[in-house]
């Protein structure tokens, strides 16, 4: 009886031992990968961005924010009060927020230019009922 009792355990052993070792392989490999790989995921590659216009470049489509320079696209929204608006809208001075990402070339293109301050409607809470 004790004989079986062993084998029982010994043989459960070596099941576990075999169907736990090729994940710990996996697991190991995926660790060696380089962190290069993480496109688009690191640190300042997007997000928003909200100051006061610092410069504004018509001939080069850009627009200067504390020390970063955005690059104005075709695909780039703009607005000014919450309208629809053109780079020339731009006054330095003027608050503006929006959002960016990074291109391959490594510049920072916006993709949303909010200038001016955001309508009543727009406002944080707007839109509450008062108790």
């Amino acid at each position: 009886m004790k004989k079986n009792i062993l084998r029982i355990v010994v043989f459960s052993l070596l099941t576990a031992t075999i169907a736990v070792a090729p994940t710990q392989t996996l697991a190991q490999e995926k660790k060696d990968k380089p962190v290069a790989e993480k496109k688009d995921t690191l640190k300042g590659d997007r997000g928003p961005f909200r100051g006061k216009v610092g410069a504004v470049d018509k001939q080069a489509k850009t627009i200067k924010v504390g020390e970063r320079t955005f690059q104005i696209t075709s695909d780039t929204k703009i607005k000014k009060d919450g309208k629809p608006a053109t780079l020339d809208a731009g006054v330095v001075g003027e608050p503006i927020s929006g959002y960016f990402i990074k291109g391959n070339d490594g510049k920072l293109v916006a993709k949303t230019v909010n200038l001016g301050l955001k309508p009543e409607g727009e406002a944080k809470g707007a839109g509450k009922k008062e108790k």
